[in-house]
């Protein structure tokens, strides 16, 4: 293991990274289809993922693999919950956006216990009762009507994508475990998004003008290098060491709404966000990490 400082620099630069992609998201809005967001913002993050993989001596050979299965479906539940996170990017505040996907470890924990038969510990049923808690009281005032319609389609974009992650996070699990590098796991994402976005060009792609061409590259390298940034931390700290700054995306998420979109966030969102969070940090496995799917 490395310098623990200097991974724990990486880990908040990644966050951060992560942060102002998600301000570039945005800043584009309905301006062009999510599609054609999605294939920027993978295609772009292939060029530092590739020149990271080739520095590592990881370029071509490391790409190879014995488990094309699991990749696909590692694969097909990340592309959905890209699409998904996207969706609720646009509707959402970045705050509440950023807040919904951090029930994924949530729904990992129960995922773990029903697909891969771990134990589901007390711990586990914390977590899963924090975390649904907090997702309770956040989608309250939006089914009572105090929230505008077009916020239960934000909640419910950003809970698919929690679900899609936790079940992307099922197949990391299970090649990590299998000896995959997590770099190889990165390109073959970037390459299926890429892919699954440029499919979408039938249905009505637009030309981006100036403005929009560099908040749609922007997404793609801070997407990249966010990715590139994580990793590199795991590799001078532990996981253990690391896991607390993960949450500053939260923080991030706040300031950058607030500046950048004059958001402020609502009172479910105070209500609920410890709850979420603490659902989040409760189901955490004591040993390891799994990287959010972006």
């Amino acid at each position: 293991m490395g310098n623990e400082r200097l991974g724990i620099l990486l880990r908040i630069a990644s966050t951060l990274a992560f942060a102002l992609m998600a301000v570039c998201i945005k800043a584009i809005g309905t301006k062009v289809p999510l599609g054609e967001i999605v294939f920027f913002r993978s295609a772009v993050a292939l060029i530092p993922l590739v020149a990271f993989l080739w520095w590592q001596g990881a370029w071509p050979d490391g790409l190879n693999t014995n488990r094309p299965l699991g990749y696909f479906w590692r694969c097909l539940a990340g592309v959905g919950a890209m699409f998904t996170a996207f969706a609720t990017i646009r509707i959402l505040p970045l705050a509440e956006a950023n807040m919904l996907s951090y029930l994924a470890p949530v729904i990992l924990a129960l995922l773990a216990w029903w697909v891969l038969g771990e134990k589901l510990t007390q711990r586990r049923i914390a977590a899963v009762t924090l975390g649904l808690s907090g997702a309770a009281v956040f989608c309250v005032p939006a089914f009572v009507g105090v929230f505008p319609s077009s916020t239960i389609f934000g909640i419910a974009f950003g809970i698919a994508s929690a679900i899609l992650t936790a079940i992307a996070l099922i197949f990391v699990r299970r090649l990590t475990n299998a000896g995959e590098r997590a770099g190889t796991v990165a390109f073959w994402f970037a390459v299926s998004c890429t892919v699954a976005g440029l499919i979408t060009w039938p249905f009505g792609w637009v030309w981006p003008d100036f403005d929009i061409l560099v908040l749609l590259i922007g997404a793609g390298l801070l997407g990249g290098v966010a990715q590139i940034l994580m990793t590199m931390s795991f590799g001078h700290a532990d996981a253990a060491a690391l896991a607390p700054f993960e949450y500053l995306s939260i923080f991030w998420a706040v300031i950058l709404g607030f500046l950048v979109f004059a958001e402020i966030p609502t009172w479910s969102f105070v209500f609920a966000v410890p709850l979420i969070l603490t659902g989040a940090i409760v189901a955490r496995p004591k040993r390891g990490s799994l990287s959010k799917t972006r």
